[in-house]
């Protein structure tokens, strides 16, 4: 009997050991994922001089970060007002398209019964694993020959074919989409648009709403593809503009951090409203009946 407590309580010691182990690394990993950009907000507050001085862990004067403002403002080829409104723009159509079609492709593959239905989402899988930048000069002289470079079109309209979406919501669909439910609607007299507007949309609200914060992050950093399609300042997003403040000889980090700090606050405000979809949409799209 007394051995058998002893067990007891190596066990429950051994128990809760594991459990503080586990609660230091993620309490380690969070400190590690918050620490950019605490170290960003908090270089935005000090003047480039300063943060080149010391490591800077405690925010500075308030008129650190209006000084640093202003001295962007001022700048030719920087306006915070531009810049966010062809990033917000670009961003918004680009996740809205991205995240509808291919829910509707995603729908199309789990509903119908073609010949070619698995073979067509073996070519999407194909095209994810082709990276961007192969095919970089193919399109763009397509989009040369069409009279698209220096417009936000390119940067649009290919979001509609985004093959890592139509994956991710098609694994969903898979857990949590029933047959039943579309022969129901079908029965009732329901067109198929009507069916998935109506009835399949709410269904897939977790990985939807997972895929527009993801799919926003991903348009509202990219670099890449404006660099190469966007040459007019009136046409140039955040990220451009911020990438320009660095010169050859001098950087003023302040100014950098500044920009910095305040292009992330659209990216923590989408994640704000809708985090609480990501688990359920992670979880629910990774388990497949």
């Amino acid at each position: 009997m007394s051995s058998k407590k002893d067990l007891n309580r190596s066990l429950s010691t051994t128990l809760r050991a594991r459990s503080a182990l586990i609660y230091v690394v993620v309490a380690f990993l969070t400190i590690l994922s918050v620490f950019p950009f605490y170290y960003m907000f908090m270089s935005s507050t000090w003047t480039s001089y300063q943060i080149l001085e010391s490591l800077k862990l405690y925010p500075g004067p308030l008129e650190n970060l209006v000084n640093n403002v202003n001295r962007l403002n001022a700048r030719s080829e920087f306006s915070f007002m531009i810049g966010f409104k062809n990033s917000f723009i670009i961003s918004i159509c680009a996740t809205a398209l991205s995240v509808y079609f291919s829910a509707l492709t995603a729908y199309g593959l789990k509903v119908y019964q073609f010949k070619l239905r698995n073979a067509a989402f073996s070519f999407i899988m194909l095209v994810l694993m082709v990276p961007a930048q192969v095919s970089i000069t193919g399109f763009f002289k397509l989009m040369m020959d069409m009279g698209l470079v220096g417009t936000k079109w390119p940067l649009i309209i290919p979001a509609i074919a985004a093959p890592g979406t139509v994956f991710f919501i098609k694994q969903y669909l898979d857990s949590a989409l029933s047959h039943e439910i579309i022969e129901a609607s079908r029965i009732d007299g329901a067109n198929e648009f009507y069916t998935f507007n109506r009835i399949c949309l709410p269904i897939m609200v977790p990985a939807l709403a997972t895929q527009v914060i993801f799919g926003f992050i991903s348009s509202w950093n990219n670099y890449f593809m404006p660099s190469i399609i966007l040459s007019k300042m009136k046409d140039k997003t955040l990220p451009l503009m911020i990438a320009q403040l660095y010169g050859d000889r001098y950087t003023d980090f302040g100014q950098i951090y500044t920009g910095l700090s305040v292009s992330v606050i659209p990216l923590i405000i989408i994640y704000v409203f809708l985090q609480r979809y990501i688990i359920a949409g992670v979880s629910a799209g990774s388990v497949k009946e």
